[in-house]
């Protein structure tokens, strides 16, 4: 990581500069990645929550529970996310992106529930607060001057915390601790977008130095995306669990 910061030398000036336009093309695709799978999951959530036939893959309404597609649905992001991490090195950047694009369509599935448990004005809402503050830190990671790096050690390790928590929370079902739970979830999804975009700048930094191949700059940019988006996504959820209002 230390080579992503080597300055290189300007000829006609003889000042240090770093090049930015394969960085800002870099952080452009990342961005772009993330807001097209939100985009996804956000229409596959539209269409099966306002769909009944689809919607009755997930749930059976005679006895109110969820099918064995419905449960699927509901743990198979985990498993896409797992693999996409686990198996970056050996999966190609196609493979990555097929990957990236079914996991946003199975989550934005999993969403549709969201969207027929809360009201429409407190999904636009936390949405919108979501947004904001997603938009607010990662301008803040890109522009600071401050390593980040300690930051992130540590809000790592607060979510290690708040996965642990969740898990107990699960069979103690304390209204309390869910509260506290989703109040600190917010504060740790916030500071890591901000972390995760300087460490994206950092990556995108490295690659002008033409260290790694094309191929890989695309795989980069599509986990990179999986990052941001996950991070916005929890931002969201944590807010709807705070101030959602239920039908």
């Amino acid at each position: 990581m230390d080579n992503f910061n080597q300055p290189t030398w300007s000829a006609q000036s003889g000042q240090q500069t770093v090049p930015q336009s394969i960085a800002k093309n870099f952080m452009a695709n990342v961005f772009i990645w993330m807001f097209a799978a939100l985009g996804i999951s956000a229409l596959f959530a539209f269409l099966f929550a306002n769909n009944l036939e689809l919607l009755s893959y997930l749930v059976d309404f005679e006895t109110g529970k969820m099918t064995i597609l419905g449960w699927v649905t509901m743990f198979a992001p985990l498993g896409f996310v797992l693999l996409m991490s686990f198996a970056y090195q050996r999966l190609s950047a196609s493979a990555i992106t097929l990957l990236f694009v079914l996991y946003a369509i199975i989550n934005g599935i999993s969403f549709s529930f969201i969207l027929l448990a809360y009201t429409s004005g407190s999904v636009i809402g936390c949405f919108a607060s979501a947004s904001a503050m997603f938009g607010i830190m990662a301008v803040m990671g890109y522009t600071t001057k401050k390593d980040l790096t300690s930051f992130g050690r540590i809000l790592t390790m607060a979510l290690i915390g708040i996965l642990v928590a969740m898990l107990i929370n699960f069979f103690l079902k304390s209204s309390v601790m869910d509260y506290v739970i989703s109040i600190i979830g917010v504060m740790v999804f916030t500071g890591l977008t901000a972390y995760d975009v300087q460490k994206l700048k950092r990556i995108g930094a490295g690659l002008e130095y033409g260290e790694v191949p094309a191929t890989e700059t695309k795989k980069l940019a599509v986990m990179g995306a999986l990052n941001l988006y996950l991070d916005f996504i929890n931002i969201f959820l944590f807010l709807l669990r705070l101030f959602g209002r239920r039908d």
